[in-house]
C-alpha cells in the first residue's frame, strides 16, 4: 500500500511539474522563441553533423557546413519566392477587371447551363468599383511596409530573435551530445532501463516524424512548384513552393496553394483549359503525397492523424503563441508515445486486472 501511494505521489509531482513548465513556456514565449527554434533545428540537424563527422570532419567544421548550407538554401528560397509573389500581387491588381469579365462571360454561363439557374453579375458596377479603388489598394500596399516598420518593439524583438538564432543553433549543435549525456546522467539508476527504452522510442518517433515531414515538405514544394511552372502559370513556382512548405498542416497547404493558383490562373488564362491544368497539378500532388510520399517518409505507425495535427497546432498556438506552433508537433508525438506507455501500464496494473471476489 505504501509503495502504491508513493507511485501515485510521484505521478502527481510529475503532472504538477509538467503543468508548471507549460505555464512558464506560455509566460516566456517571446523570450524562448529563438531558444526553442534553435533546439528543434539542432535536434533535426544533429544526425547530419554526426554523419559528416564520420567522414573525417571536425565537429565545428561539420556544423558550420550544415549551417551555411541551410542559410544559403533559405536565402535562395526567399530570393525566388518573394519577388514572384510581389509580381503576382501587382498582376492581380491590374487584372481584377479581367477577372470580373471572365466570371460574367464564361464562368456564370457555364454554371447556369449546368444547373439550369439564372445567376448574374452587374459587370459595370463591379468594374466601376474596382477602377475607383485600384489606386487606393496600391496606396495601401505601398504604405504597408513603412507602417510595419514603425512597430519598434515588435521589429526589435524580431531582429533580436533572428540575430540570436544562428548563435544559439551553433552552441546547441556543438554541445548536443554532451547535453543529452548530462540529462541521461540525472535519471535515477533504478529507472535507467525503462527511461532509456521510452527515450529511444521517443527519439525514433520524433526523428521519423520531424525529419520525414521536412523531406515531405521539400518534395511537395518541388512537385507543386515544378508542376505549376510546367503548365505555364505565372509565379507558379512561388505558389507551388508555398503550398509545399505548408504541407505539414494536413490539407491546409494544398488548399491555400490551390486557392492562390486558381486565382492566378483565372487572371492569366482565357479559358477553362488553364484552370483544369492547374487543378490537375494539385490532384496529382495530393494523391502522391497521401498515398506514396507521406506513408513512405513519415509512416503511419506514429499515430498522428490529420485531426490530431490540426488540433495540436491550433491548441498549442493559442496557449503559447508562435512557440506553441513550434512545439505542437513534437509535443503531440511525445504525447502519443507517453500515452501508449501509460495505457500499457494501466492494463498491466493490479487495479485493472483485479477481479471481484465471489
Amino acid at each position: 500500500m505504501e509503495r502504491s501511494r508513493t507511485n501515485y505521489l510521484l505521478w502527481l509531482i510529475i503532472a504538477i511539474a509538467l503543468s508548471g513548465v507549460l505555464w512558464l513556456l506560455g509566460r516566456l514565449s517571446a523570450v524562448l522563441t529563438p531558444f526553442i527554434t534553435a533546439a528543434v533545428l539542432a535536434y533535426i540537424l544533429d544526425p547530419v553533423v554526426d554523419r559528416l563527422e564520420k567522414y573525417g570532419l571536425s565537429r565545428i567544421l561539420a556544423l558550420v557546413c550544415v549551417m551555411f548550407a541551410g542559410f544559403f538554401a533559405i536565402l535562395a528560397l526567399l530570393l525566388v519566392i518573394v519577388p514572384m509573389l510581389i509580381s503576382q500581387g501587382h498582376a492581380m491588381v491590374e487584372r481584377l477587371p479581367v477577372l470580373v469579365d471572365f466570371v460574367q462571360q464564361r464562368a456564370l454561363p457555364a454554371l447556369n447551363a449546368l444547373l439550369g439557374s439564372h445567376f448574374s453579375v452587374d459587370t459595370q458596377s463591379w468594374r466601376q468599383t474596382l477602377s475607383n479603388n485600384t489606386g487606393n489598394l496600391r496606396q495601401v500596399l505601398a504604405n504597408l511596409v513603412p507602417q510595419l516598420s514603425h512597430g519598434g518593439a515588435i521589429l526589435l524583438t524580431t531582429l533580436t530573435n533572428l540575430s540570436l538564432l544562428p548563435i544559439l543553433l551553433f552552441y546547441f549543435l556543438h554541445d548536443w551530445d554532451h547535453m543529452v549525456a548530462r540529462v541521461a546522467d540525472m535519471v535515477p539508476r533504478r529507472w535507467t532501463a525503462e527511461v532509456g527504452r521510452i527515450a529511444h522510442e521517443l527519439d525514433t518517433v520524433l526523428g521519423q516524424f520531424l525529419r520525414g515531414q521536412l523531406s515531405v515538405m521539400m518534395i511537395m514544394a518541388c512537385i507543386y512548384g515544378g508542376g505549376l511552372a510546367l503548365v505555364g502559370l505565372d509565379s507558379g513556382l512561388a505558389i507551388g513552393i508555398v503550398a509545399g512548405l505548408l504541407v505539414f498542416i494536413p490539407y491546409v497547404g494544398a488548399f491555400i496553394g490551390l486557392l492562390l493558383a486558381t486565382l492566378a490562373a483565372a487572371l492569366q488564362f482565357d479559358g477553362l483549359s488553364g484552370l483544369l491544368m492547374v487543378w490537375s497539378v494539385f490532384v496529382v500532388g495530393q494523391t502522391l503525397e497521401s498515398f506514396f510520399v507521406t506513408p513512405y517518409l513519415v509512416g503511419e505507425r506514429i499515430g498522428l492523424s490529420p485531426v490530431t495535427v490540426i488540433f495540436a497546432l491550433m491548441a498549442f498556438g493559442e496557449l503559447m503563441g508562435f512557440v506553441g506552433v513550434l512545439l505542437a508537433l513534437p509535443l503531440a508525438a511525445i504525447s502519443v508515445v507517453l500515452g501508449r506507455y501509460l495505457i500499457q501500464r494501466y492494463f498491466n496494473s493490479g487495479f485493472y486486472q483485479r477481479k471481484i471476489d465471489p
